[in-house]
């Protein structure tokens, strides 16, 4: 395909070359799951393999963007390619709201339909000392009566939630500033923006696992707390990871940043970075209120 765009040597659509980054990827993610799976049934090589797959899979993922990063840089990438950049972050956006949707349908189904099923008359005769009460907060008001779920104090939004909501609603701003700025050409303010964003994700994280150890030690709030306790924990964990990814993207982002990569008008690294992040903090907003609040 001899056809170039406006862009003079730039292909009309860039076909990369034959590579070993996907099987080489495969091989790592396959030593990742053998060994996950051997090390929680008590096999203990199995946390060796776990760590093989992790160095090979990280290994990978750096050359790999690393390659795309090059073929970017030296004008590969066209108008088209951008486009299609730009639909498969939104289609990975997408997919990471339904992520989320399917935990966040799990504790509304939990708290307006298991909750209240299980409290009614039918289930008496199963249940007699069951009390259908939200939180579940005591041995007798969960449900499980026969005190196998051991009593905890339910996280509430103050101070930790509600300074963390500020952290993530103030990065939102910083960043957008750092958007604007690199849209301007002003390069070094994009920079230090870019740098407070960073480090306002490096905060949250930090409060968020403070919040946790609270939790385990003094609240005795554990994942096997019932469903109050897996649901907190697994939005707010997998909240957390998507945060540090967020992080990753954005300190990534701003390293390059520093190196002169990206112009005013074409830097769709930065904005699917930002597109993320955004998509971040509006997901603690509904964690904030419906785990947090309600």
């Amino acid at each position: 395909m001899s056809a170039v765009s406006n862009h003079g040597a730039t292909p009309y659509y860039f076909v990369p070359g034959p590579s070993r980054h996907p099987v080489m990827a495969a091989i790592g993610l396959f030593f990742v799951i053998l060994g996950a799976g051997q090390w929680v049934n008590g096999h203990g090589w199995g946390a060796w393999s776990l760590l093989l797959g992790m160095v090979i899979w990280l290994t990978v993922l750096y050359q790999w963007f690393g390659d795309a990063i090059s073929e970017s840089q030296s004008g590969q990438y066209s108008d088209r390619i951008d486009v299609s950049f730009r639909w498969s972050m939104s289609w990975f956006i997408f997919s990471e709201v339904m992520f989320f949707a399917a935990f966040f349908g799990a504790l509304y189904w939990a708290r307006n339909h298991s909750l209240p099923m299980l409290g009614n008359l039918d289930h008496q005769v199963l249940w007699p000392d069951f009390k259908a009460i939200w939180p579940s907060a005591m041995a007798g008001l969960t449900a499980s009566p026969a005190g196998t779920v051991e009593p905890f104090t339910t996280m509430g939004p103050w101070p930790i939630p509600t300074i963390n909501t500020g952290i993530l609603l103030t990065s939102g701003i910083t960043l957008t500033i750092a958007h604007h700025a690199l849209i301007a050409g002003q390069r070094a303010k994009t920079i230090f923006w870019m740098w407070v964003t960073v480090l306002l994700g490096v905060v949250f994280l930090g409060f968020q696992a403070y919040e946790y150890m609270h939790a385990y030690s003094e609240l005795n709030l554990k994942l096997t707390s019932g469903i109050y306790g897996s649901t907190f924990y697994m939005l707010t964990g997998f909240h957390g990871f998507h945060v540090f990814l967020g992080m990753l993207m954005l300190l990534i982002i701003t390293l390059r940043l520093t190196k002169g990569h990206f112009t005013a008008d074409r830097h769709f690294g930065f904005e699917g970075a930002a597109w993320y992040w955004h998509f971040v903090d509006v997901v603690w907003l509904g964690l904030y209120i419906v785990v947090y609040w309600m």
